[in-house]
């Protein structure tokens, strides 16, 4: 069976406006990423939305719980900004989705040349073949239960909550 993936935007499919200096979305660049990372796993790809993940509303959110409840794989990834992805993290575990979800994001856009994308989705596709049932964040090659991680705003790190 395939890994659904589901795209909700975040750092990880910015654009930059040379003009302006903005950060803005265009479309996604998973395929892109897929095809550059030799992907040899079946998935399903859907584009849920393209925002910053500070601009994710409730709504927005109970919309990835409907969609991970919904779709016929068991195994999930969602590509997610950085800045909130334990709150989503935090309300798919609680609406209790009998699957495995891996969250992952980028701290540097993949149009930079330089991302963390590429290395962050391929440890997704990785841990949501292996880990069990349940809610994790991936990402700089290590995995998080949901309930056990935040994201260091200094180091630029996610890291255990201890």
């Amino acid at each position: 069976m395939s890994i659904r993936i589901f795209i909700t935007g975040g750092t990880f499919d910015k654009e930059y406006n040379e003009l302006n200096g903005q950060l803005f979305f265009k479309d996604t660049h998973l395929h892109d990423l897929l095809e550059m990372g030799r992907n040899k796993v079946s998935v399903e790809i859907r584009t849920l939305m393209m925002l910053d993940s500070l601009e994710m509303t409730v709504e927005d959110r109970e919309l990835i719980v409907h969609q991970c409840k919904q779709c016929n794989e068991s195994q999930i990834v969602i590509t997610h900004g950085t800045d909130t992805m334990e709150q989503t993290a935090k309300v798919l575990a609680e609406a209790a989705i009998n699957k495995t979800i891996i969250l992952t994001g980028a701290m540097i856009p993949i149009k930079f040349g330089s991302s963390d994308g590429l290395f962050n989705l391929g440890s997704a596709l990785a841990f949501a073949q292996s880990l069990p049932l349940g809610v994790y964040i991936a990402m700089n090659g290590r995995y998080f239960n949901w309930d056990n991680v935040r994201k260091n705003k200094l180091s630029g790190i996610f890291e255990e909550v201890k």
